[in-house]
């Protein structure tokens, strides 16, 4: 069987600190170093078109919203991991460049929205493609059917680590 880079790195932990090497290791390690591919893979598409990875996600998330593409700004910090001033910075930037519009609720004037504006649903789609066109490219080397097969595996591994779906 062909080796990766990584398994030369647990084979000197073997000889170091046996005890430490297992599969969770190897997982965590071949994952950690994927994420940071897919990282970078993200970044040059983002700095390409003059967005910091943070306001690809938002653009991203409020784009998968549907229209009307808006959502709390609350729940865009929750469901990116971002802190309260960490998405009022990203927010403001994307106010700034016309991406997003903020508007109250006319129900309930404690509550406020974000929404794309028009030119933001055309920015986040074609950022959005150009993000998963690159991971498509960085994943074209393996067969179709690894891929998928890796993405069932991981989710199973997500779900025996309790991060399930919310239900609807």
């Amino acid at each position: 069987m062909p080796r990766d880079h990584l398994d030369a790195v647990i084979d000197e932990w073997r000889e170091q600190l046996p005890d430490v090497v297992g599969p969770s290791m190897a997982l965590g390690k071949r994952i950690h170093r994927l994420a940071l591919r897919l990282q970078e893979v993200v970044r040059s598409e983002t700095a390409a078109a003059g967005l910091t990875p943070a306001e690809y996600d938002v653009l991203s998330a409020l784009r998968r919203a549907g229209p009307p593409y808006a959502v709390k700004p609350s729940d865009l910090a929750s469901g990116l991991l971002l802190t309260s001033g960490g998405i009022s910075n990203v927010l403001r930037r994307l106010q700034q460049d016309g991406l997003i519009e903020r508007a109250g609720d006319a129900a309930d004037a404690r509550v406020a929205w974000v929404r794309l504006s028009e030119a933001g649903v055309a920015a986040a789609e074609k950022i959005v493609r150009a993000v998963t066109g690159a991971q498509a490219r960085l994943f074209a080397p393996a067969p179709d059917a690894l891929v998928g097969e890796a993405a069932d595996r991981l989710r199973d591994v997500l779900i025996a680590l309790g991060d399930i779906a919310k239900e609807d």
